[in-house]
């Protein structure tokens, strides 16, 4: 999948601060006190806060501006120094309070101590600023509210409504106790630990959803993003069924900024016209870049599309919905790439059928496999099967190589979702002629091929059932 995230005009407002590191070596303690001496001998100065957001964006090839407030201090020019050797527009207001600073010192990437340089900017200041920012929204797509609670957002309400009166989509990355503040906001995305506090401790998924649903209503927010570490992420929209998106592993050196790319990532595929679902898959592998990284980082446009290929081209993606199916089906088409598309029941996945699919697969350069559901299997097979329940079906299938995605259908046969997907290949495997196959003539109609394909003899999912009772009955 070729990503493209410049078409949207994205703002970021918030609270920014310049995060420096120190680092170097310690090999003794000091004699004054317990403590490591650290002998520096390199100093470097990063973007942090919602610049670190802009800079994610920027990576991303976002067309990004930020907008927020500083001090006339030393480290707020070195703030707008390094913005503007990114080359990312900025709308700041100037406070008499000095700029936040975060000064962290490092032992062998190891971080063993942060100092915090800061003051909460005034009311006043952060009234002043919400209405600089009101006047200039009619120019973006999307707004993204980084809030580290240092004051920037103090009005953030107003802000989000002039948003809303201006057809402007807006995010929130939250902080604090008080989320009525974000009411009327189109997303906002809470750690685990932040949503707890707000809406209370959950023992499960359900008890989960119960409390996402209540703060979505009490907030009159569209969408709700929980992200919950090793456990991934978990999405909530109006009328659609949680989305729960498991992390993916990785060796994890420093944390720093992950949040910051997380919705960073998420708003630059949402403005750009992706899926909510699609836009977490992309933030989840972005998050893994650079959790793998010292420091404030950034996951760029090339290392998540290098990182995107890998991880389609070891695992096929199991497809939510025919909607989002096709969206993939339609890029990669536009890449010039040729969809194959087959069909079946694949219960107990043997070898014939992995032989199959391999040469499936050779007829193009994506293969989408449509999976019958439990219920119609049982109407084709009988009320023993399948063995095999949906959900271990689809992923099996996923997990192989040759296997790009897979998706469910209901229907007695997958003519509906053939023409709805509409795939360059069909092919179906057996003594089929190519007329006798559903869906041939949605196939047909837009210049594409149907294909027999090898029928592997001996190999069969009915007489393994078969041969397993029969071995079951001869056991004493």
């Amino acid at each position: 999948m070729k990503l493209n995230f410049s078409d949207a005009k994205i703002l970021v407002v918030g609270d920014v601060m310049l995060d420096q590191y120190w680092s170097g070596s310690a090999q003794r303690i000091s004699p004054e006190a317990p403590v490591p001496v650290v002998k520096i001998n390199n100093d470097e100065t990063r973007l942090g806060g919602a610049a670190n957001v802009a800079l994610n964006l920027k990576a991303l090839g976002a067309h990004v501006a930020l907008a927020s407030v500083i001090g006339k201090d030393d480290a707020g020019s070195q703030i707008q120094t390094l913005l503007q050797q990114h080359g990312i527009q900025t709308y700041f207001s100037f406070s008499s309070q000095p700029t936040i600073r975060k000064l962290r010192i490092l032992s062998r990437h190891q971080q063993l101590i942060r100092m915090d340089f800061e003051e909460t900017l005034a009311l006043s200041s952060a009234q002043s600023f919400a209405e600089a920012v009101i006047k200039m929204l009619g120019q973006f797509d999307l707004v993204i509210f980084s809030d580290y609670a240092k004051g920037c957002l103090a009005d953030v309400q107003r802000m989000i409504q002039a948003c809303n009166l201006a057809g402007v989509t807006s995010f929130i990355d939250p902080k604090g106790d008080c989320y009525q503040k974000y009411a009327g906001a189109t997303l906002i995305k809470p750690n685990q630990a932040e949503f707890c506090q707000i809406a209370g401790a959950f023992s499960d998924d359900e008890q989960l959803s119960a409390k996402a649903r209540n703060l979505m209503d009490s907030l009159n927010i569209s969408h709700l993003l929980i992200t919950r570490s090793e456990e991934g992420m978990a999405l909530f929209s109006p009328q659609q069924e949680p989305y729960f998106l498991a992390t993916q592993a990785q060796d994890v050196y420093d944390v720093t900024g992950a949040g910051d790319t997380v919705i960073a990532t998420i708003g630059a595929a949402y403005a750009n016209g992706y899926s909510l679902k699609d836009a977490l898959h992309f933030a989840n592998i972005a998050a893994g870049i650079v959790v793998a990284k010292v420091g404030t980082a950034t996951a760029s446009l090339v290392e998540l599309s290098d990182k995107l290929q890998q991880t389609q081209r070891h695992q096929g993606y199991v497809a939510p919905s025919k909607e989002e199916l096709r969206q993939l089906i339609q890029q990669a088409q536009q890449q010039g790439q040729k969809i194959v598309f087959t069909n079946g029941c694949f219960d107990i996945l043997h070898s014939g059928h992995v032989r199959y699919l391999d040469e499936a697969a050779k007829q193009g350069d994506k293969l989408v496999i449509a999976v019958n559901t439990d219920e119609s299997v049982q109407i084709l097979k009988g009320p023993t099967r399948p063995i095999i329940p949906l959900q271990s079906r689809m992923e099996l299938l996923a997990s192989l190589s040759c296997v790009d995605w897979v998706i469910p259908f209901s229907e007695e046969t997958p003519r509906d979702l053939i023409c709805y997907l509409q795939p360059d290949v069909l092919v179906k495997g057996g003594d089929y002629q190519p007329h006798e196959i559903a869906g041939c003539d949605c196939v047909w109609e837009r210049g594409g091929e149907v294909k027999i394909l090898s029928f592997w003899d001996g190999f069969s999912t009915t007489k393994i059932v078969e041969r397993i009772q029969a071995s079951l009955q001869e056991t004493p």
